[in-house]
């Protein structure tokens, strides 16, 4: 297989990447992506070129690698330039912190409600910016007391067992252990109710805020973490699941395409994870017929975020949303929310990051929807605290449609503040 240094090659600077890049649409400071990726690439000789700096100003977002006509991973290219650039300039403290979400809430977690009160301190936030450089108006996520693991004890286990029912392997990454415990517990309430039996393999975080912040050793430690736990499941031919896009586009692609990593366990392991919605859609038909469904009298609007698109598998999670009876979903006419995980939290990326998510608090606004539901939690933080609309995964809607869950206040619009 072909490396992405050596797929540039196949640029012929159409500049559609260009054209397409939501980044450069509102920023100077970004060359783009034909300049820094491929057309950039030639010259970085590890003797004889030091990445330009511009290139740390890219998203990640994907976009340029899949309008490229000629299939040039152009994404891969800019990240592993951003690598190269840590690498030899080192990353500051405060991209070494966001990188390891599973590590701050390890401390923070046991003493949540102060920690959480901190966060959304006025005091705290103006001190955190100036000494680390994290945005005082960025959304941030709230720890949660209890880890979804501890939670869910009993579904641990270190290798597959027999079941009477179809199993799965539920991979929840750190957000969902760390952050979003309730998410977790109601995919697995799902998985049941339609004739699944969960198990979690041995895990940690994905890796991806690690890599996206130029860390690719440190991502490589937590990747071959992962691939341990989970290649025995994948052997044996149960089907991994993730209710993030990004942790499950790390598994799937990110691994080998970007990291590098050539381990037998990475190929196994790829083949046999799926997002959450994937799986449901293409191989749970019957049960989400909707004849099945209970109605949901909601008005949202689904947001794909910019990982699932990179999954190439369309749009799972509003295939299956449709068929919900009394649903009024409209589809996001934006490439991308901005965040792009940890990028919009930096002080001197935050005005960037909420330019390019402008035009989707504009539809928002204009559409005045009961929620925004979008399949990763940095999309749905960063939804919910600048567009003032609670934003919810899929997974929600889904379970108020199985009758898992009442129609109850907090399904519908609270009052967020901007």
């Amino acid at each position: 297989m072909r490396t992405a240094p050596a797929l540039a090659e196949m640029c012929l600077k159409c500049n559609i990447c260009t054209s397409a890049c939501p980044v450069m649409a509102v920023s100077d400071e970004f060359l783009g992506p034909k300049a820094v990726g491929p057309q950039a690439e030639r010259f970085r000789h590890p003797r004889a070129h030091v990445p330009n700096a511009s290139v740390s100003w890219c998203s990640g977002c994907g976009v340029c690698s899949r309008v490229c006509p000629h299939g040039v991973p152009v994404t891969e290219l800019n990240i592993q330039a951003k690598g190269k650039l840590a690498e030899q300039n080192g990353a500051p403290l405060r991209d070494q912190l966001l990188a390891r979400p599973a590590l701050l809430a390890r401390f923070a977690g046991p003493v949540a409600p102060l920690a959480n009160a901190a966060l959304q301190a006025r005091p705290a936030r103006y001190l955190a910016e100036a000494v680390f450089g994290i945005s005082r108006s960025a959304p941030m996520p709230r720890f949660a007391r209890k880890t979804f693991r501890d939670l869910e004890a009993s579904r641990q286990t270190e290798a597959p067992r027999p079941s009477a029912r179809p199993a799965v392997a539920y991979f929840h990454g750190c957000s969902v252990n760390h952050y979003e415990p309730g998410l977790g517990q109601l995919a697995v309430r799902v998985l049941d109710r339609l004739g699944f039996d969960v198990w979690l393999p041995p895990q940690g975080c994905c890796g991806l805020p690690l890599q996206s912040n130029g860390l690719f050793e440190a991502a490589r430690g937590y990747a071959r973490t992962n691939l341990r736990g989970l290649a025995p499941f994948a052997a044996a031919g149960t089907p991994i699941l993730g209710t993030s896009t990004s942790c499950t586009l790390a598994l799937k692609h990110e691994y080998g395409a970007i990291l590098g990593m050539e381990e037998e366990a990475c190929e196994i392991v790829a083949g046999a994870v799926f997002d959450f919605f994937e799986f449901l859609r293409d191989s749970v038909p019957q049960p989400l017929d909707p004849g099945s469904l209970q109605p949901v009298p909601m008005r949202v609007v689904y947001h794909p975020p910019c990982q699932l698109k990179s999954h190439a598998i369309g749009l799972p999670a509003y295939d299956i949303l449709r068929r919900v009876p009394g649903l009024e979903i409209t589809l996001s006419d934006s490439e991308c929310c901005g965040v792009a995980g940890t990028y919009g939290l930096k002080r001197e990326r935050y005005a960037v990051a909420r330019a390019v998510g402008e035009t989707l608090f504009d539809q928002v606004r204009e559409t005045a929807p009961d929620a925004v539901v979008t399949d990763s939690e940095t999309c749905r933080w960063w939804i919910q605290g600048l567009s003032g609309v609670t934003a919810f995964h899929p997974m929600q809607i889904l379970a108020l449609a199985l009758g898992l869950e009442e129609n109850s206040p907090r399904m519908r619009r609270p009052d967020v503040p901007r």
